[in-house]
């Protein structure tokens, strides 16, 4: 009896010590999947930590609203910029620990909390086939009356909700009527990006809300370069997603690792053509040279977290009025 009880006991440890070294990362769907940034992610980290990185996917903020306290996991990943008021707020956070002078946004980053891994800014798509002359500003495009539009709902999107709080900033009070305008040029409103995405590809409107590196996408994987994004005078606005580590992970350690990593070369030269955006601390004589060649605004538009809470219900309350005048 002797032997089989040191073997159980044995196993038993075994078994411990292969679910300690488990990283436990929440990430959105697309993070995840076999087309998104996480198994080459996945890879790259087991190969320095000795350890399993798992993958747990779906609506991030929304588990982590709901579950509180209870949700298990060591790291979350893919918060919005204008979602991380409500995250920090649930005090489920703990201090990263992570030196951020690799940093290369084009915005103040000082944050104890959440780490960028990557960065874009919101501009309207067009194919340059169907659209020989886009609009060089938000004002033509409000002016214009021979472009339709796709966008996304600003309850159930980021990149919808980034466009309300760019018109916020752009109209204030007078977004109402640019809401009313917008709203005559606009084919629908989804509810996500890629439905959006996925019906201008089709061919059912002009431009559709996205990124300005939505263009890299088809360039380099598609070979096709008819897609590009119209650049405003007016300036664009900024969006990040950014990483945090949960002040009840069980594998602290491995988590602060993973926050290291997030801003190491090797997962910064993945993100750009993985993620389709900036990488959030690499220069960008070292970004892919069709990411370099891509249009930049001259004018970055951000909102602290505070500043974007503060807005987002009178944007919201222009919006609806608007939309449905």
């Amino acid at each position: 009896m002797t032997r089989p009880l040191y073997a159980t006991i044995a196993a038993l440890t075994l078994a411990g010590a292969a679910q300690a070294d488990t990283l436990t990362v929440l990430a959105p769907d697309y993070f995840g999947s076999s087309w998104g940034p996480g198994p080459a992610i996945k890879e790259g980290f087991e190969a320095r930590c000795d350890c399993t990185l798992e993958f747990r996917t779906g609506d991030v903020l929304p588990r982590l609203m709901l579950d509180g306290a209870r949700l298990q996991g060591d790291v979350i990943i893919g918060l919005g910029t204008d979602e991380l008021l409500r995250a920090r707020q649930t005090g489920l956070f703990a201090d990263h620990g992570q030196d951020l002078s690799p940093l290369s946004v084009p915005v103040t980053w000082e944050d104890d909390i959440f780490i960028p891994f990557n960065w874009s800014y919101v501009a309207f798509v067009y194919d340059q086939t169907r659209l020989e002359t886009p609009p060089a500003s938000f004002a033509e495009l409000i002016e214009r009356d021979d472009i339709s539009l796709i966008w996304q709902d600003p309850r159930s999107s980021g990149a919808g909700l980034a466009l309300l709080l760019w018109v916020d900033q752009l109209y204030g009070d007078d977004a109402l009527g640019i809401w009313e305008n917008l709203a005559a040029k606009t084919v629908t409103v989804t509810a996500g990006w890629s439905e959006a995405y996925g019906m201008f590809t089709n061919g059912e409107a002009d431009m559709v809300l996205s990124y300005t590196t939505s263009p890299a996408y088809h360039i380099m994987d598609e070979d096709d370069d008819t897609k590009a994004a119209a650049i405003f005078d007016e300036g664009h606005y900024f969006t990040a997603e950014a990483a945090g580590i949960l002040a009840g992970a069980a594998q602290p350690e491995l988590a602060r690792d993973f926050l290291a990593y997030i801003l190491s070369d090797e997962f910064q030269q993945m993100i750009a053509t993985a993620n389709w955006s900036y990488p959030s601390a690499l220069p960008r004589e070292e970004w892919p040279e069709v990411f370099r060649d891509l249009p930049l605004p001259e004018t970055a538009i951000f909102l602290t977290e505070d500043e974007a809470d503060a807005r987002r219900s009178p944007a919201l309350a222009h919006w609806l009025d608007g939309m449905t005048r």
